[in-house]
């Protein structure tokens, strides 16, 4: 059994013929060596961060771009209630002054609109005329229901369809919504008017009742 010397350390094992230098090459490289699986799990620790602040950064950009269309939604509703409202107030006020309307329109067909009262009436006119009201309804046009509204009915050889004969009230509208309808007298074809007429142009008809 051999015995170590005390005070010696034991020295690595040297080739014979290597040198101090390539002595001291070959020891960083195994030190090299086992390093390296550290990098590489540093490496991967990285990356996991990496996708993990990109999968955040997603998330985020995602809830970035609902809020702003929630908040142009809420803004078109708003805007969209607004004007409604606005509509809705200004066809009441004008719903309250179509009396007075009809009382200028009287007025002007008894020709009692003169002096300061007319300049007082056209005033009025110009004014809701230029918050959108408009008026409609003329003798002789075709009677349609969803503007017209008939207080009085009576027949007549001269008309081909329902028609409006006289116009006791007229209608009024603001855009395409109708605040008051045009409240008119018709007329009707004639009972029977109609088959003469289809008789008269019916040539067959004519010969053979000739015959």
């Amino acid at each position: 059994m051999s015995k170590e010397t005390p005070g010696f350390e034991e020295e690595p094992d040297v080739p014979a013929d290597g040198t101090p230098e390539e002595t001291e090459a070959a020891a960083s490289a195994d030190k090299a060596e086992g390093a390296a699986p550290a990098g590489d799990a540093t490496d991967v620790a990285l990356l996991a961060q990496l996708d993990q602040t990109r999968t955040a950064l997603d998330e985020r950009t995602a809830d970035l771009q609902r809020l702003q269309a929630e908040y142009q939604n809420y803004r078109r509703r708003v805007e969209r209630d607004r004007v409604t409202v606005k509509e809705i107030a200004v066809a009441s006020l004008l719903t309250e002054l179509l009396p007075v309307l009809d009382d200028i329109g009287r007025a002007r067909d008894h020709g009692e609109l003169v002096g300061g009262f007319k300049s007082v009436a056209e005033s009025t006119e110009t004014v809701v005329a230029k918050m959108g009201l408009q008026q409609f309804g003329k003798e002789g046009e075709p009677f349609d229901p969803t503007i017209h509204e008939a207080l009085m009915h009576s027949y007549a050889p001269d008309v081909t369809e329902t028609t409006c004969v006289a116009i006791l009230q007229p209608g009024y509208r603001i855009g395409e919504r109708t605040i008051r309808p045009a409240r008119v007298a018709v007329a009707e074809p004639q009972p029977g008017a109609q088959a003469k007429a289809d008789e008269s142009e019916d040539p067959d008809t004519s010969e053979k009742d000739s015959e």
